[in-house]
């Protein structure tokens, strides 16, 4: 899709995900076009890629840099492709470049028993745990998602001008969907590249994203808060998102994702104010987009994962706290 300026979009499939594609944006630079996010590291979703550039009468080896709005497989993955047809650069936030270090460098055993540990740390039943314990025992846990994630080589950093010929773009850092995650924002044409920070009818998922070596207690679900306030006061005329499709009044849609979460933390401090509850059992009856029952076993750590998010912002506003002694860890109102 041509979005006028010297920009434009090009589904890239993302292979039996429910939505369905990312739009990675291609703009026109005085020294070749770069692209924004690359999509799935997939042999369909690559063909899709270069037969998008294709269109527009471009090709992959023309591409002159890649700017990753965060490390997810869906934005990153075909990053590495690109640069090996082309010899394009690729930037991404600090934060992210070191969640791609740590996932290259792990052995998938040092991160079965990190997520073993959370899960049963959240409350998660022996049923749900046994099949990662068996995975491990019998050998299987032999890969491991974005292992072989390209290195970026270069640095998006906060507030500054990305040195792009032709283009006055400003990355504006937008933690909470990842610890790195950014947004570019089109300052001639007011126009903001938001990845999944701000989508139009969609609120990304805020897990957390945590070394196991680091003891440190994240906030990601402030981190995103925050961050979709400095969006707003941004207030950009256009907003080109990674997924669903191009909107406006990016002010209002701040307001409405606001509102939702505040709307989100009052209703889990209700569930917790009669009894305790575990982020497992805070996690089985919330509302997600289906029923407990129906959500598949990967997806319930992300949901417990959210779930535990949301915790950890209740307890810093100081609305909830942990049962001492519990185990595992119950969490009340307070």
């Amino acid at each position: 899709m041509d979005h006028g300026g010297g920009v434009w979009s090009i589904q890239v499939p993302i292979p039996d995900n429910p939505l369905g594609h990312t739009l990675v944006y291609v703009m026109d630079t005085d020294r070749g076009p770069v692209l924004v996010d690359t999509g799935w590291d997939d042999p369909d979703s690559y063909d899709a890629l270069t037969r998008g550039l294709t269109d527009i009468g471009m090709s992959v080896a023309d591409i002159h840099g890649v700017l990753v709005t965060h490390h997810h497989p869906d934005h990153h993955g075909l990053s590495g492709k690109v640069r090996e047809a082309s010899g394009a650069w690729i930037a991404m936030h600090a934060a992210d470049i070191a969640v791609v270090e740590r996932t290259r460098a792990a052995e998938p055993g040092v991160w079965v028993d990190y997520l073993l540990t959370k899960l049963a740390a959240a409350g998660a039943p022996d049923e749900h745990l046994a099949p990662l314990r068996a995975a491990k025992a019998d050998g299987r846990m032999r890969t491991l998602p974005g292992i072989r994630a390209a290195l970026p080589d270069r640095e998006i950093v906060p507030g500054e001008r990305l040195p792009l010929a032709g283009r006055r773009l400003r990355a504006v850092w937008t933690p909470g969907h990842t610890p790195g995650h950014v947004c570019l924002y089109d300052e001639e044409r007011g126009r903001l590249f938001s990845g999944d920070h701000l989508l139009p009818g969609i609120t990304p998922h805020i897990g957390l994203y945590e070394d196991p070596e680091d003891a440190t207690v994240t906030d990601p679900l402030g981190d995103y808060l925050d961050s979709l306030e400095r969006i707003g006061r941004l207030d950009p005329s256009e907003v080109l998102p990674a997924h669903q499709y191009a909107f406006g009044d990016a002010a209002g849609r701040v307001r409405e994702l606001l509102a939702h979460h505040a709307e989100r933390l009052a209703a889990l401090r209700g569930l917790i104010s009669g009894a305790p509850r575990t982020p497992w059992e805070l996690a089985e009856v919330m509302e997600w987009n289906r029923p407990w029952e129906q959500i598949p076993y990967g997806s319930r750590n992300i949901a417990v994962s959210e779930a535990e998010a949301h915790l950890r912002r209740l307890v810093k506003a100081g609305l909830a706290e942990a049962v001492p002694g519990s185990d595992p860890v119950a969490y009340r109102a307070a």
